[in-house]
């Protein structure tokens, strides 16, 4: 199941209503993203005040489908549950939760991490970070998150 909402999400409650009922799952694994209160630039760390998430709506959940469809092929998944906020949002927040559920711990270990990986590199979203100032940055791509989700192409050898 895919959401993308400007509204922040209980953590338990929606683990919870994933599972309930279903006894085939053995082991559930969840990430949580939480907006922080810093940014490690190059020079040093800059305080974040609020950080502002943008998309296209019909063409982030398409390709959040996508991703979720790729992982459902490759790992024996009960569910999956990919939760994303956009919107202007403080420190402290959610941002975004993954859940993956398995007969086995292994399966929802890696589909979770795999997710996560293809999330922060492949979805359509823009970050833009404000500082104490109330001036505000655009995030780039990391070539650390590029090389996570590289591990998971099986045409580069992982």
């Amino acid at each position: 199941m895919i959401r993308v909402q400007a509204e922040n999400f209980d953590v338990g409650a929606e683990i919870n209503a994933l599972s309930n009922g279903n006894t085939a799952i053995g082991g559930i694994c969840s990430f949580v993203g939480l907006v922080r209160d810093f940014q490690h630039t190059k020079d040093d760390a800059t305080r974040v005040s609020a950080m502002t998430l943008e998309h296209y709506p019909g063409m982030t959940e398409k390709k959040l489908q996508e991703i979720e469809e790729i992982a459902r092929n490759r790992w024996p998944l009960e569910d999956v549950l990919i939760i994303h906020r956009y919107g202007r949002m403080e420190p402290g927040e959610n941002i975004v939760l993954v859940v993956t559920a398995s007969a086995h711990r292994k399966a929802a270990f890696e589909a979770c991490e795999f997710l996560m990986d293809y999330l922060k590199t492949k979805a359509p979203f823009w970050k833009l970070e404000e500082d104490e100032k109330g001036e505000g940055s655009w995030v780039d791509a990391r070539e650390a998150d590029d090389a996570a989700a590289q591990k998971w192409d099986p045409s580069a050898g992982s």
